[in-house]
């Protein structure tokens, strides 16, 4: 999609993939293939462009400061990346800037010494705050991966002991919704916010986004002053999601960011003047950023995942594009049951009929209707 924006623009993307069959090598100028987690690989694609972005966390902190030594452009900058790629960090900085974030400790697990240390303290954290608690893997997780809830001290014991580095150990926030913000901002500082959005998610994966979703508009104005202040505390350049919490006691709190274009994001494609992956494209080449203003009242973002026979979602694609005003991405990749493979967006004046529209194209596209989540009536 970042290809398809730049393509408009008339800029040359170069891909680094890990298989010449992944999703973007079919819209690059360029495909280099290779990880970033390998110098030679990496050098190979700093070589080749102007300026380097990632769209994943995957990376080799150091390995980058080494390239940013020698002159090569990296954006959004090391300090930056490290905050997204590391829940530790990120909690740490976002509290000295006095930004409301779950309950948490973080537990070394190589300095706890044996396993039972780090249960007990685990064990005290749990006896201040409640069970059940969340453990997160402090590198590594996405898509609900690396996110474990606990009920009890035994499963807790589990999962520590599979687990090397530390843990980032969380209080269950009681939620009245979740909500996401997402910040364009360029070196200079300057930035540009598209309004609140709420989100749903089952399993730790998002399957909906709402644009402007069903939260009370103050609700919604705060979110996006404090995405902006986020992205400003971390120095972002390029698009930033701040993903949140609205807790039934009323708080605010940042759950997680993501220093690149992001799921909750989509849906700028169709229903914002300038999308996410645009505007991405615009800071991190230093460039004027474009309005984010909606284009329709009303939008709606629905996942496609596969169903459980592993249908190819190509060879249902003619059911989704008989939903009227249904907007169909797919992202190339083979059907597999539970594998994110596209998502699907629907514009309009009523909130209902875009949520259900939406729906009826996912569904029928082979997504299996999740549990916990509510569908509106006329999408099944």
């Amino acid at each position: 999609m970042a290809g398809e924006a730049a393509s408009a623009l008339g800029l040359s993307m170069v891909v680094l993939a890990e298989h010449p069959d992944d999703a973007a090598c079919d819209v690059a100028a360029e495909v280099v293939i290779g990880s970033p987690l390998v110098e030679s690989e990496l050098r190979a694609l700093a070589a080749r462009c102007e300026v380097m972005t990632f769209d994943h966390e995957q990376v080799d902190l150091s390995l980058l400061r080494t390239l940013v030594a020698e002159g090569v452009v990296v954006r959004p900058g090391v300090a930056t990346l490290e905050v997204a790629v590391d829940k530790a960090h990120m909690r740490r900085v976002l509290v000295a800037a006095d930004i409301a974030v779950p309950a948490h400790i973080v537990v070394d697990l190589e300095e706890a010494g044996p396993q039972n240390q780090a249960v007990e303290a685990i064990g005290a954290f749990a006896a201040d705050h409640g069970w059940p608690l969340v453990l997160k893997a402090v590198r590594g997780g996405y898509d609900g991966k690396g996110v474990w809830p606990v009920n009890e001290l035994a499963a807790a014991a589990e999962v520590v002991d599979h687990l090397r580095g530390s843990v980032l150990v969380e209080e269950t926030v009681p939620l009245r919704a979740e909500l996401a913000i997402m910040v364009a901002r360029r070196p200079s500082g300057e930035a540009v916010a598209w309004p609140a959005v709420e989100t749903a998610q089952v399993g730790g994966v998002c399957r909906e986004v709402l644009v402007p979703g069903r939260l009370p508009p103050e609700l919604m104005a705060e979110a996006v002053t404090l995405g902006q202040r986020v992205a400003g505390i971390v120095e972002a350049v390029g698009v930033l999601a701040v993903e949140l919490f609205w807790s039934t006691d009323g708080r605010l709190l940042v759950n997680e960011i993501a220093a690149r274009p992001h799921n909750s994001g989509h849906w700028t494609i169709e229903g914002a003047v300038t999308s996410q992956f645009e505007n991405h494209l615009r800071a991190v080449l230093d460039l004027p950023l474009g309005t984010t203003a909606l284009q329709h009242a009303r939008v709606a973002s629905v996942n496609i995942f596969g169903g459980t026979a592993g249908e190819d979602p190509v060879a249902l694609l003619p059911r989704g594009l008989g939903v009227a005003g249904a907007h169909v991405h797919l992202y190339g990749k083979e059907g597999r049951p539970g594998r994110k493979l596209g998502h699907v967006t629907v514009c309009g004046d009523d909130a209902i009929d875009v949520r259900s529209r939406a729906w009826a194209a996912a569904l029928a596209i082979g997504t299996p209707q999740p549990d916990g989540l509510d569908l509106p009536t006329g999408s099944a």
